[in-house]
């Protein structure tokens, strides 16, 4: 079938090929596709009876059942009560994620900016491009949104993406590289489900969020085996462009997987890279018009707009793993616990290399055993450079980092490398094994469908291993803890009759997360002072930094909320205070019931404006009439 195509027609057979190196080795051209359209029951043109269209969609619908019901076994404690609790370990980056939802609903229902807004970190705003903004999951999300909240929201996306991710791995693997369905059903079950994503799934929905990498992936191997460069050059561009706006950081890493598989391919096999290689530049630069042309702005506001930052907070070895982390099980695994992850990793959501020593072997296993096929070379190469590159500047003993320079020592000052979370370059391992293993299963089947007894009894105990090497890295339910309600000043709308549109109101005591909370159950309805977001250090300085620092009453109010300080303010500080209520453009000033030193704080806030009154159940200072 697949041997009449023009492209592979002046192809001679090389050793070690046959239908596996079907996808990735053909950057190449010879490719084994289940789902193409040459196929003898896509070309009969007669209609498919229904019982045939149902037995060919059941395994589907069964795997997209099982994926589904492995993500809600994730984030169940999460489901218990959405508006009540925090799911996963990284409560702040849960309130990070709900307001960045909660602004792209209110952005997307006023016609207002989507990738800037003054909305947090009032009046300076943030740049949400180099923050993360969700503008396509924000978007697909706004219904949910408006209807239910933020925190709904956050938890249905967290949910979907671990169940899209491992379907559209099953998707691509079972339609373009292997025969067997219960092999590509595991290839997607490892890629979602691995310690990876299950840690990320603590607080960041945009790695996790990666639904869209099979195709992507499939559509840059087409580009050099189909020869049509316009089209598979314009599919690709679209599938980039939408990938933008779920993550540029994700896109980043599978552009530079993508690299080292071309390059792979041209050291193992030159001269047919190079003959695939105009197709691919082709339609690599059709793909580049497209983005520039339908993501310069966003581009721009990434890299030079208000509010940018460059590189990472801090040194960029904080947040790398350590190469034992690769034999020890993640906190969320099934043979994990609180500690067995603790000093290999920066933080439970970095845990993306936690496959425990039965993985490493099974993987080791199954490279060597395939090592002829082409498409097992090239996948071992992004292993290893995937692992390497996660361990950071330096080479680790241990939980101890060395002086030891490691390769991406090389890399680490270049543009957007600098940017990048370290450990996430374990992702692209993370990916490349979901497809080894999927690859190794289908061989499996070919051997047990050969029908002798030998053949019959080798899948059956490699499948056993296979079992028993992936279950003590099984997810366990994430955890949950409960969080401070929002007044119902806030939750009912009540503040509308005191805040008028792109005005702030001030929580108290003023810190980014409590700003955070309040804003996004008025699904940003009004400016908050400060926020929890990445920006540059200064004007004059686009170094990154977490947030800003507190004005002068910000310290005062949270030195009064901890204790420190009684409540007496004097002249100087009463008019700092009414300076730094016209710098955040406040319309009110808002005390909950219930807040530690309670009253010490509405003391304060009495002596720098005046007597406050009760308002649903908060105290309200009106300072309209000090900043207009």
């Amino acid at each position: 079938m697949t041997a009449s195509r023009p492209e592979l027609r002046d192809r001679a057979p090389i050793e070690g090929d046959n239908v596996a190196d079907a996808a990735v080795v053909d950057v190449t051209g010879h490719s084994r596709t289940p789902g193409d359209a040459s196929a003898p029951e896509a070309a009969a043109g007669d209609r498919e009876p229904a019982t045939s269209r149902w037995r060919r969609l059941r395994p589907d619908l069964l795997a997209a059942v099982v994926y589904l019901a492995g993500a809600l076994w994730v984030t169940a404690r999460g489901w218990r009560d959405y508006d009540g609790r925090l799911l996963g370990s990284r409560p702040n980056d849960q309130g990070f994620n709900e307001w960045m939802l909660a602004y792209a609903a209110h952005a997307y229902s006023h016609l207002e900016n989507p990738f800037f807004t003054t909305l947090q970190n009032a009046p300076n705003g943030v740049n949400l491009m180099t923050n993360v903004g969700h503008q396509l999951p924000g978007l697909l999300l706004t219904p949910f949104t408006l209807l239910f909240g933020a925190s709904f929201s956050y938890l249905l996306f967290i949910t979907l993406n671990l169940a899209g991710t491992a379907y559209a791995w099953y998707h691509v693997l079972s339609r373009q590289l292997v025969a067997s369905r219960a092999a590509a059903f595991a290839g997607g079950l490892f890629c979602a489900f691995a310690p990876a994503l299950v840690s990320h799934s603590n607080g960041h929905p945009h790695i996790t969020a990666q639904w869209l990498v099979p195709f992507i992936v499939w559509r840059v191997i087409m580009l050099a085996r189909n020869g049509r460069p316009v089209h598979d050059g314009s599919v690709l561009g679209a599938l980039v462009v939408a990938q933008v706006f779920v993550s540029l950081e994700i896109l980043f890493l599978v552009a530079f997987a993508c690299l080292l598989m071309v390059v792979a391919y041209l050291i193992l096999r030159p001269r047919e890279a190079l003959r695939r290689a105009r197709p691919l530049a082709g339609g690599l630069a059709i793909t580049a018009v497209m983005v520039a042309l339908a993501a310069a702005y966003p581009l721009w506001m990434q890299f030079a707009g208000p509010q940018h930052r460059i590189g990472h907070p801090g040194d960029p070895d904080i947040y790398a793993l350590k190469v034992g982390s690769y034999a020890r099980f993640a906190t969320e695994s099934l043979a994990g616990s609180p500690t067995s992850a603790k000093g290999w990793g920066p933080n439970t959501t970095e845990e993306a290399s936690f496959f425990g020593w039965p993985v490493v072997v099974l993987a080791l296993a199954a490279a060597w055993w395939l090592r002829r096929e082409m498409i097992v070379r090239v996948l071992a190469v992004l292993a290893v450079v995937g692992a390497v590159f996660s361990i950071g500047n330096t080479w680790t003993v241990g939980t101890r980092r060395t002086s030891v320079p490691a390769p991406f020592a090389l890399l680490t000052d270049l543009p957007v490398f600098d940017s990048v979370v370290i450990a996430r370059f374990a992702l692209i391992t993370t990916a490349t094994l979901g497809v080894l293993l999927a690859i190794a299963g289908d061989r499996l089947a070919r051997v047990r469908a050969s029908g002798t007894a030998e053949a019959r009894l080798v899948p059956r105990l490699a499948t056993v291993a296979v079992l028993a090497a992936l279950l003590p890295i099984l997810p366990t339910p994430l955890e949950a803890r409960g969080r401070v309600p929002v007044p119902h000043f806030v939750t009912s709308g009540a503040w509308q009759d005191h805040v008028a549109p792109g005005r702030t109101l001030v929580p108290v005591p003023v810190n980014g997360m409590t700003s955070l909370y309040w804003s996004s159950a008025a699904v940003a309805g009004f400016a908050v002072p400060e926020g929890y977001f990445l920006g540059p250090v200064s004007p004059t300085d686009a170094t990154g930094r977490w947030g800003v620092d507190p004005q002068p009453t910000a310290k005062l109010l949270t030195a009064v909320f901890r204790g420190e300080r009684d409540t007496t303010v004097n002249p100087t500080e009463i008019a700092q205070a009414r300076a730094d209520i016209r710098f955040w453009k406040a319309d009110a000033v808002a005390l909950p019931d219930r807040v530690r030193h309670r009253d010490e704080l509405k003391a304060v806030l009495d002596a720098m404006f005046g007597p406050g009154r009760r308002v649903d159940d908060v105290w309200l200072w009106d300072v309209r009439s000090l900043t207009r």
